[in-house]
């Protein structure tokens, strides 16, 4: 059975759930990550609230943190109930999802590789495994980031986020491969911006790692 990590964005649960179910009925072992990023942001809006963005992470602080993991529980229950009774929603700080603090960020993780030992045995069993973006601490870890770090760490064939934009674009269209040594230069170089950054950086580390890692229609081939 092969293993695909799917990354979906917070507004995207019945776009995932047809892909998901459909995965699942062609034999494959499904991991969804989910993020809640417009969520968050519009509660934090309501909330009077700074939004604030490093190189596409949110800058955390105790009372974000909170918003963070309402709007994950939200979206969790909502993919859950989309994908119907195979689904289990896991928070990612409850099951030992491992990070390194961002001080800088403030409680924010960039994650560690891993395979919990929650989401192993429901893949064993044949369920689809959901889980929130958060890490032992708590802190906030992007979903694009953490998708990567579960597919290296689960021995993922696949790695596919799950966007609103159709891929890389560059002058306009869409970039159907590309290298990880060429992405890692436009990484550096600073001609991207917004939400791609780290999908692109999260596709890099598990193209490097054997997980293969496609944005939308592009792939990027280690």
């Amino acid at each position: 059975m092969s293993l695909i990590v799917l990354k979906v964005g917070g507004s995207s649960a019945r776009q995932a759930a047809e892909h998901v179910l459909h995965f699942v009925a062609n034999g494959h072992g499904v991991c969804v990550v989910h993020g809640a990023g417009p969520q968050i942001s519009a509660e934090m809006t309501r909330r009077g609230l700074p939004v604030e963005f490093v190189e596409g992470r949110r800058v955390t602080s105790a009372e974000t943190l909170e918003v963070v993991r309402e709007s994950f529980g939200r979206v969790n229950a909502e993919l859950c109930a989309a994908l119907g009774p195979a689904a289990v929603g896991l928070m990612g700080d409850e099951i030992g999802l491992p990070a390194t603090q961002v001080p800088e960020l403030g409680l924010v993780g960039t994650p560690l590789p891993s395979a919990p030992t929650p989401i192993a045995e429901a893949l064993a069993g044949g369920w689809v495994p959901v889980v929130a973006p958060l890490a032992e601490g708590p802190l906030n870890v992007n979903a694009d980031e953490m998708a990567a770090a579960l597919a290296v760490g689960l021995g993922a064939d696949r790695l596919w986020f799950l966007s609103d934009v159709p891929g890389l674009l560059r002058y306009g269209a869409v970039v159907p491969s590309i290298a990880a040594t060429e992405a890692e230069e436009l990484l550096a170089g600073g001609e991207l911006e917004g939400g791609i950054l780290p999908k692109l950086h999260a596709a890099v580390v598990a193209a490097k790692r054997g997980v293969k890692a496609e944005i939308g229609a592009t792939a990027v081939i280690a």
